[in-house]
């Protein structure tokens, strides 16, 4: 057990309440990029639709606790929970929270996910040594570097597929009308998935920082005033909006119809819950642009903008690393104090 004054975790739950609302802001184009992008919702009712649906995800955790598996994962299962320090915290968020807003301001559509992974690894290595890394977690969330996208993009192809067949009867203006009221539902899916999903990580570091600091003893479980805490933040961060990476995501890929935006969403949704039931905690950016891509190949190959496409890839790449890298700057700056 690592001794830290009241204030000073006080501070370090604020400074990752911080980063909850830094990856709201971040990641909000995952969430309501397809509706922006499609004109079925307005900037602002957009935001403050996903912003609604991340925080009803607390709702659907309370009914179905096991969805918490996430927060386990970051808590536990990356670096061993018994060597982490309140430095090696704010290592991780340190990290995250300066390439989150280096890629915000580029607008990047990089991963605040891998970004607060990458942290937390480069602090605890730096912290206890490559001993420290708990290779299981760490080699799941690693593959769903490449898994989460791709079946993103299958998924949304097989959507596209599928309801184009059940449509094909209807008039041109019916399906369109159907594919309008489906895309509402699936944008609502999907913000309620990111939501669930990404909420967790930050709980997963407070939940190791009460641990670590002797403030939570017993089973490693998350607190429901850190679970609330966590949902509210990234919904305010979502209604802050991060109009830049809202273009790339929505516009600059693929030029969106409602049908492909129902697709995407539909498909993006279908990962993440499945992550979250698996306690894995995937890429929400990484997800929903396969599966845009996904949508935007199934009309045409031609359709994808894959030089954008293609730039995104390469700040999925380096994120970790670089997070990493920073995250390992951050915790030594604490041994000067």
């Amino acid at each position: 057990m690592h001794e830290l004054a009241l204030p000073l975790l006080i501070g370090l739950i604020a400074l990752a309440l911080a980063f909850d609302f830094l990856n709201g802001l971040h990641d909000a184009a995952n969430s309501i990029a397809t509706v922006v992008a499609t004109r079925l919702l307005s900037p602002v009712q957009a935001v403050l639709f996903a912003g609604f649906f991340n925080f009803a995800a607390y709702f659907v955790t309370l009914a179905v606790p096991s969805l918490h598996a996430v927060a386990e994962t970051i808590g536990k299962g990356l670096i061993n929970k018994d060597v982490v320090t309140p430095a090696v915290i704010f290592g991780a968020l340190g990290g995250a929270m300066f390439w989150n807003i280096v890629t915000w301001r580029k607008g990047i559509p990089s991963s605040s996910s891998h970004a607060l992974v990458g942290g937390l690894v480069g602090a605890g290595v730096t912290h206890a040594s490559v001993n420290s890394i708990q290779v299981g977690g760490l080699t799941k969330t690693m593959a769903a570097i490449v898994i989460s996208p791709t079946l993103g993009m299958i998924l949304a192809m097989l959507v596209m597929l599928a309801s184009s067949w059940a449509l094909r009867r209807r008039t041109a203006r019916q399906a369109e009308r159907s594919f309008r009221a489906l895309h509402l539902l699936s944008s609502a899916a999907y913000s309620l998935s990111h939501g669930l999903n990404d909420a967790q990580k930050t709980m997963g570091i407070i939940t190791v920082l009460l641990y670590s600091t002797g403030y939570l003893s017993g089973e490693f479980e998350v607190p429901h005033w850190v679970a609330i805490s966590c949902y509210i933040a990234i919904g305010l961060g979502t209604l802050s909006g991060g109009w830049k990476i809202i273009e790339t995501m929505g516009s600059r890929i693929t030029k969106l119809s409602q049908h492909q935006g129902f697709s995407a969403s539909t498909g993006g949704s279908i990962v993440l819950f499945t992550a979250s039931a698996m306690g894995i905690p995937v890429s929400t950016t990484h997800t929903i642009t396969g599966a845009i891509i996904g949508a935007g190949v199934a009309r045409r190959t031609s359709a994808v903008r894959w030089g954008t496409a293609s730039s995104v890839v390469v700040a999925w790449i380096i994120t970790i690393p670089c997070s990493a890298a920073v995250g390992a700057l951050f915790y030594g700056l604490t041994l000067l104090f």
